[in-house]
């Protein structure tokens, strides 16, 4: 396919006339542009993104869950209140 325009001169202009170029069909391109925009666009990437932080809060909530039912943590909790509701 030749892709240099060529120059045909008449008597009073020039005039250029290029190589056709093939036209997809018509619903091929609009599918195409449209599957291409979808896949380009940041539609819903904040959506995902406040997602994923409630999965991780929702991880570390059941973290402190299990680390606040132990013994241990239970007693420390206590003393902290017993000697913050304490006079004297």
């Amino acid at each position: 396919m030749n892709t240099i325009p060529t120059t045909t001169t008449t008597t009073t202009t020039a005039v250029r006339t290029f190589p056709a170029v093939p036209i997809p069909a018509a619903g091929r391109a609009d599918r195409t542009s449209s599957t291409r925009r979808r896949w380009l666009s940041e539609d819903g990437a904040a959506t995902a993104e406040y997602a994923i932080v409630i999965m991780a809060a929702v991880g570390f909530a059941g973290l402190l869950v299990v680390i606040m039912r132990s013994d241990e943590v239970r007693g420390v909790l206590s003393d902290l209140v017993r000697s913050a509701l304490s006079v004297g």
